[in-house]
């Protein structure tokens, strides 16, 4: 039987999850994926390749919505690599409805003219290998690449992320001064992406392209490790 996700302390830790699942796994990619391993939980954040993972979807429940695009660029804490990175379109198993096309603005004739993602499935993981995946909101790319790999293989892909969205929420959703907020009705401040971006003086951009969202991830990480972090801070205080 294959493990979901590992839980800490009353779950196997990331690194036996993957090992498990390197002996468990048929799919030879998803296999390779797995026995890659993860970083130690005390490896510096600074020595890990990183890469930045976003999905455009159908909506937001992986048990009935679907990926309609993936992006994805390669970094680390000095240099973003976007010639390196992918970008898809694919093909979901029902018709596009009016409000997903006006969200993300990808319209019927480009998904038709697309793979389903069974089709590239195997290049993703293999380009996400090795890498640490960093998100903004790890309740899309997560839930929604396991579901399509569970659809479309039969198994599980299961791996831990940074989470640039939980990151800002510890200093703008927590900590003492959060029930001094209440108190006195300040508004909470969003950590939408675009929202943190400008808190760290980085530029605009046009939202809702995963490959253009996926590069603006990579760049907040990288403020927020400038301010707040350090290139040694152990990879298990940031990842989920």
């Amino acid at each position: 039987m294959l493990l979901g996700a590992p839980r800490r302390r009353a779950s196997p830790s990331w690194a036996e999850y993957f090992a498990r699942q390197a002996q468990a796994c048929k799919t030879p990619t998803l296999r390779r994926f797995y026995a890659a391993g993860v970083p130690a939980e005390a490896c510096p954040i600074g020595d890990i390749p990183l890469v930045a993972l976003d999905f455009e979807t159908t909506g937001m429940d992986p048990r009935e919505d679907a990926i309609v695009s993936i992006g994805m660029v390669p970094f680390d804490l000095r240099v973003i690599r976007p010639a390196a990175g992918r970008y898809w379109v694919v093909k979901p198993p029902r018709p596009l409805q009016g409000a997903s096309i006006a969200f993300h603005r990808i319209t019927h004739s480009e998904v038709e003219r697309a793979p389903p993602i069974a089709a590239i499935l195997d290049e993703l993981l293999s380009a996400l290998t090795g890498h640490l995946v960093v998100v903004h909101y790890r309740n899309i790319e997560r839930p929604f690449l396991n579901a399509a790999v569970t659809a479309a293989r039969g198994e599980h892909c299961l791996f831990p992320v940074i989470d640039t969205m939980a990151l800002e929420a510890r200093w703008e959703r927590q900590g003492p001064l959060r029930s001094i907020k209440r108190l006195f009705g300040i508004q909470q401040r969003s950590i939408r992406l675009a929202d943190s971006r400008g808190r760290y003086g980085l530029p605009h951009y046009s939202s809702h392209h995963a490959k253009v969202d996926a590069m603006a991830t990579a760049e907040l990480f990288q403020a927020q490790m400038a301010r707040h972090f350090q290139p040694h801070t152990p990879v298990a205080n940031l990842w989920i």
